[in-house]
């Protein structure tokens, strides 16, 4: 019996990020436009990215929800711990190399710890 696959899925967990970076909704935005590029992956709608979690310093921050033609990116951003965690799931192919050295890169995190799953 042959294994069918469903998907990929990058986890990404990224500490010592840029707070100007992380912190803002239109580089938030440059960041999905920029990776679906680099992955090929075709966005469904609009970025979602409300900021919330006001009521405690350490739970503050952005979330991102990107629907592709494929699945969805993730991700959930920490002002106070400057850290990122992002999650990439597709049914379809993508580079996760690419997109693990971009996203490190992009919000210049000092440290990058990533899991790659076959579903």
């Amino acid at each position: 019996m042959t294994k069918k696959i469903f998907g990929y899925e990058l986890v990404m967990d990224l500490s010592g990020c840029d707070i100007k970076i992380i912190g803002s909704r239109e580089k938030l935005k440059e960041y999905i436009d920029k990776l679906c590029k680099l992955i090929k992956m075709k966005k469904y709608g609009k970025t979602l990215l409300p900021y919330f979690g006001e009521k405690e310093e350490f739970t503050k921050g952005y979330s991102l929800v990107q629907l592709i033609e494929t699945s969805s990116i993730t991700g959930h951003f920490s002002d106070y711990w400057k850290t990122a965690y992002i999650n990439i799931f597709s049914c379809k192919k993508y580079n996760q190399v690419l997109a693990k050295k971009f996203t490190r890169k992009f919000f210049k995190a000092k440290k990058l710890k990533a899991n790659f799953l076959i579903r």
